[in-house]
């Protein structure tokens, strides 16, 4: 596992288009905001990445208030952006659309109504 820099870093960011482009601390990172119908629906999603997160070793940065949930993903280690970011956030875009994100696996990507980041 290592840092992605130039096509690698651009492949991993095209392939996940809901998903914006950030940096945390000076390093690269993505990240995502997610609504939902009420608190129980966000607390079930984040209950079903955190086992997931769990399960890889790889942990988000997040926030929760009432139905919206912020995902921001680096990789501390590496500095800036690796393969385990894009499979965690493709993991959680899944875990969104079973959870009943607004507007299913499109709904909350960053930058609509709510905006922002974590």
């Amino acid at each position: 596992m290592g840092r992605l820099t130039g096509a690698h870093l651009d492949r991993l960011i095209a392939s996940l288009p809901l998903w914006k482009r950030t940096t945390v601390r000076g390093c690269d990172a993505v990240t995502r905001e997610f609504r939902f119908a009420d608190f129980s629906a966000a607390w079930g999603f984040m209950a079903r990445v955190a086992l997931a997160a769990e399960a890889a070793n790889h942990h988000p940065e997040w926030s929760n208030v009432y139905n919206r949930v912020s995902v921001t993903l680096t990789t501390h280690d590496v500095g800036g952006l690796s393969d385990r970011d894009g499979a965690l956030a493709r993991c959680i875009d899944s875990c969104a659309a079973e959870g009943g994100a607004a507007g299913g696996a499109a709904g909350g990507a960053a930058g609509g109504a709510a905006g922002g980041a974590a």
